[in-house]
């Protein structure tokens, strides 16, 4: 996948670069307790090189389906977090599944939701699946907000396991990709 410029936030304009292994320090950096504490808190040493190397190999394997990138804000190109789309299963469809993180300093300027159009449109373009799903906590307000800004349609609250034996209470919000025009039957 390409990179791809996504409008402008508070900070200045979004930019998504497909996850690298330089990017490394960026996912130690959003490991941090207060951005993980909807997610069951932050994650071992060991269980991060294993998501590294799941970010790298999604975006590199043209088989399957998603995407992991990096979110920078222009013109500087200075990371802000993370975004990506990946494939899940909902209600026995196959789907794509959208999930991000923004640092600290950067939250409440509008970088995710941009991050979260930019995305929206590189699953669209994808074309496998017709709707991505995002699932924040309930009480994660600021996700929930990035969801109605984006425009996903709130389904309603669902119990989940996030991770492995921790239970947690999300949202089940979708988006359609389907392009303007085309009828369910399509």
């Amino acid at each position: 996948m390409t990179s791809d410029t996504a409008g402008r936030t508070g900070e200045g304009t979004v930019r998504l670069e497909p996850w690298a292994d330089e990017d490394f320090a960026l996912l130690q950096a959003v490991n941090a307790p207060e951005l993980t504490e909807h997610l069951g808190g932050p994650e071992s040493e060991e269980q991060l090189v294993v998501r590294q190397r799941r970010y790298v190999e999604l975006g590199a394997d043209p088989d399957r389906p998603g995407c992991m990138f990096r979110i920078e804000v222009l013109p500087e190109g200075r990371p802000a977090g993370a975004i990506g789309f990946w494939e899940t299963s909902w209600e026995g469809e196959q789907v794509y599944e959208t999930g991000w993180t923004i640092l600290a300093g950067l939250q409440g300027r509008g970088v995710a939701t941009a991050a979260t159009r930019a995305l929206i449109g590189k699953a669209r373009a994808e074309g496998r699946f017709r709707s991505l799903f995002a699932f924040p906590s309930t009480d994660n307000g600021p996700s929930n907000a990035v969801c109605r800004k984006a425009g996903f349609t709130l389904l309603g609250e669902r119990d989940f396991e996030y991770p492995p034996g921790r239970p947690m209470r999300c949202n089940a919000w979708r988006l359609d990709l389907a392009p303007a025009g085309l009828t369910a039957e399509a």
